[in-house]
């Protein structure tokens, strides 16, 4: 690959947050320069139903020769950016509570046809932490449940639904961010079990995620010292590399967490950060602040370390590779000439079947 060639598609590795309502120059001029692998939307990037969708249809034509995901961490419960008129979920905890599998399905399948009415093609959801310590500041009702098996079970089903309706989903956070006691948005947290313990019950909702066929992985900003003494599980090739590339078979495309939380940050500039994530074999990083020096910053470094040898270009040409493969299974069909709005839209958002599966749901609140 020469390097202009290489710089043209370098930005594939990048999902990019930014600022407003519209698509800023800066993101479009990064675009153009490196290409781009996605946009992801948080509460500041969202008004109307209506500009959401025009927002989405702009985003994913920004590169012509290559779709970008359009995502969004839309999980329910305290999490979700997407708020009224699109239907409130409740909390996944009240999944696990329920016990319910069908009721996990429908959920799924409302939410997916509420995300593709927009045009979000990427949800970062289902979270597969098992939520074993009830002091995890960051986890809490976002988990399924407290026992492994469940939260495979309705996790898988979640995925199964999900990327059945055309949505890609993101199984979160690899290896499991479940038994933590510190925020990875604010410091490091540690989790201090043996490998053993992992694989029987932290790695036992992942495994099913993959066995549904999930499209995505998100890498944990946590240290897991019987793995790894010294970095975080997004830069640690013994964890991203070894235990689920090589260890649980896992084929599809891996994505690190938000590379600016304080947990990496505090540590690591995001420059470098990006390219020890993709090193270790993550096949593509968020940047979320919407910081667009930063992430050109971390573009051209993932670049100068190509040319310098310290990361290999095969690894680059199979995160590639993955990122194209995904967006085919997920991004073929011809995106529309304009996107819905007006009454077609608001039909389906907040709409009374979707409602009421919510209110089954917080019946286990």
């Amino acid at each position: 690959m020469s390097r202009d060639a290489l710089r043209r598609q370098i930005g594939q590795l990048l999902i990019a947050g930014f600022n407003g309502h519209q698509l800023p120059v800066e993101l479009r001029a990064l675009a153009r320069e490196f290409g781009l692998g996605g946009v992801i939307l948080f509460a500041r990037n969202i008004a109307e139903p209506e500009q959401v969708a025009e927002l989405c249809h702009d985003a994913a034509r920004l590169t012509p020769q290559l779709p970008l995901w359009v995502s969004v961490d839309q999980e329910g419960g305290r999490v979700a950016r997407l708020t009224a008129p699109f239907t409130e979920w409740p909390a996944m905890a009240t999944l696990g509570r329920s016990g319910d599998v069908g009721l996990a399905e429908r959920f799924a399948r409302a939410l997916a046809s509420e995300l593709k009415a927009i045009g979000i093609t990427l949800d970062f959801a289902p979270v597969l932490d098992v939520h074993t310590n009830p002091k995890n500041p960051v986890i809490g009702d976002r988990a399924l449940g407290e026992k492994a098996a469940e939260v495979a079970r309705l996790g898988a089903a979640i995925i199964r639904t999900l990327q059945a309706q055309g949505i890609a989903a993101c199984g979160k956070h690899f290896p499991g961010h479940g038994d933590t006691q510190a925020d990875s948005h604010h410091e490091l947290p540690l989790v201090e079990h043996p490998p053993e313990r992992l694989r029987e019950v932290e790695l036992v909702p992942f495994r099913a995620a993959i066995e549904a066929g999930v499209a995505t992985i998100m890498t944990a900003h946590v240290l897991v010292p019987a793995l790894d003494e010294t970095r975080p599980a997004t830069l640690s090739k013994r964890l991203v590399t070894g235990l689920l590339r090589e260890e649980l078979k896992y084929d599809g495309v891996i994505l690190s967490d938000d590379l600016e939380m304080k947990a990496v940050a505090n540590e690591y500039a995001v420059p470098s950060a990006a390219v020890l994530a993709v090193e270790a074999g993550c096949d593509g990083v968020l940047i979320c602040s919407g910081d667009h020096d930063t992430q050109a910053a971390a573009l051209e470094s993932l670049v100068h370390a190509i040319e310098d040898e310290r990361l290999r270009l095969t690894r680059v040409e199979d995160a590639l590779a993955r990122l194209q493969r995904a967006k085919e299974r997920f991004l073929a069909a011809p995106i529309a000439a304009r996107p819905p709005h007006g009454r077609a839209l608001r039909a389906i958002l907040g709409r009374d079947e979707h409602r009421a599966i919510a209110d089954e749901m917080a019946r286990f609140l």
